[in-house]
């Protein structure tokens, strides 16, 4: 089939990198692996950080005069199969599939959306009507975990969903083979405000809370705008257990997690967390907070622990527990590995991905 993705939110082409950008390609690159021709349709970003009406206005201009701009060249080279949205949400609503999809005859399908009834009472009202009227008009809405996929099930039960769990390239990580070094943590995430930072005080404060005996080290992998605070919350630590490696390649960072024993990253905030898989993929157990989505990226007792949102403490336990015990690390090691490059592989994915868009009902409203 013929497909026009569309990334609302980050286009793949995007020049920061984020867990958004690297699943937009990924989703591309699974259609592709399926037969499947698979172009990025716009470069219009509809993400508004907040209710700005002349900023709206601005948007709402922005994407009528590209929808002329697509509709002009599908009458000219002839339209797709199917329109691809990822990631829609009140903050980046597709303002362009929908119409375009109605008018031109073609199934909307969108992966990974959410929707969230209490943005109604924070004066997103509208923009969630809009939203769900989307959700309800889509051939199908593709989840990747039970939390969006119950969301949308509340919001409207006849809402057409499909499920299709997180996965990763995982051809980075099986190049090489794990040679871990006991007691070598490493952590990849970027240094932003919010979530990120709050995951990076939480994994310092766990770490000063680990008996002095146990000879850890950790790389940190990443870089952003709070970076300099990010390096004030471990400035307390001895210089010799923090190595700071800064934005690496995906090549870099599967070297670097080779050679590690055990990931740690909280996870406040995160959807799911494509750094987990990629971290199993090379071996690693891994030590999170049970949030949100990662119950669907980490089997918790198999490829590593996760432990109660919020306590330190906790999370400080599971650290040595793990660090103690190197034979349950490395049977969590050896599940994290199949688990992440067997089970939630690109090739999996492709083949789920495939049948679903392949199984499509003729009508999409």
């Amino acid at each position: 089939m013929k497909i026009a993705f569309y990334s609302p939110l980050k286009s793949p082409n995007h020049p920061v990198p984020s867990g958004d950008r690297l699943m937009a390609r990924q989703l591309m690159k699974a259609m592709q692996m399926g037969g499947h021709e698979v172009a990025v349709v716009s470069e219009l970003r509809s993400f508004m950080r907040d209710l700005d009406g002349e900023e709206h206005r601005e948007l709402v201009q922005a994407a009528e005069t590209e929808r002329e701009r697509i509709a002009t060249a599908w009458d000219r080279e002839g339209k797709p199969d199917i329109w691809f949205c990822y990631h829609p949400y009140y903050k980046a609503r597709d303002l362009l599939g929908p119409e375009l999809c109605q008018r031109f005859n073609i199934a909307y399908v969108t992966a990974e959306a959410s929707y969230s009834p209490k943005r109604n009472a924070m004066g997103w009202g509208e923009i969630q009507a809009a939203l769900l009227a989307d959700l309800r008009f889509a051939a199908v809405n593709i989840c990747f975990t039970k939390r969006d996929r119950d969301g949308l099930s509340k919001a409207e039960a006849n809402i057409r969903r499909a499920m299709l769990p997180p996965f990763i390239d995982t051809s980075a990580f099986t190049k090489t083979a794990p040679s871990p070094t006991r007691y070598r943590l490493a952590t990849v995430a970027m240094m932003r405000a919010g979530d990120k930072l709050s995951s990076y005080r939480a994994l310092a404060e766990a770490l000063k809370q680990l008996p002095h005996d146990l000879p850890w080290t950790l790389d940190i992998i990443g870089d952003g705008p709070e970076g300099g605070t990010v390096k004030g919350l471990f400035a307390t630590f001895d210089d010799s257990r923090i190595i700071w490696h800064g934005e690496q390649t995906p090549e870099a960072i599967a070297g670097i997690l080779s050679r590690s024993s055990i990931y740690v990253w909280p996870g406040h905030g995160e959807a799911y967390g494509l750094a987990y898989l990629e971290a199993q993929a090379a071996g690693l157990p891994v030590i999170a907070e049970r949030i949100a989505g990662v119950p669907e990226v980490v089997m918790d007792g198999e490829t590593g622990i996760l432990t109660e949102p919020g306590n330190i403490e906790a999370y400080a336990d599971a650290l040595a527990r793990l660090m103690r015990d190197d034979d349950l690390r490395q049977s969590m090691a050896a599940n994290a590995r199949h688990f992440a490059t067997v089970q939630r592989s690109l090739e999996n994915a492709a083949v789920t991905l495939s049948a679903i868009i392949q199984n499509l009902p003729e009508q999409t409203s």
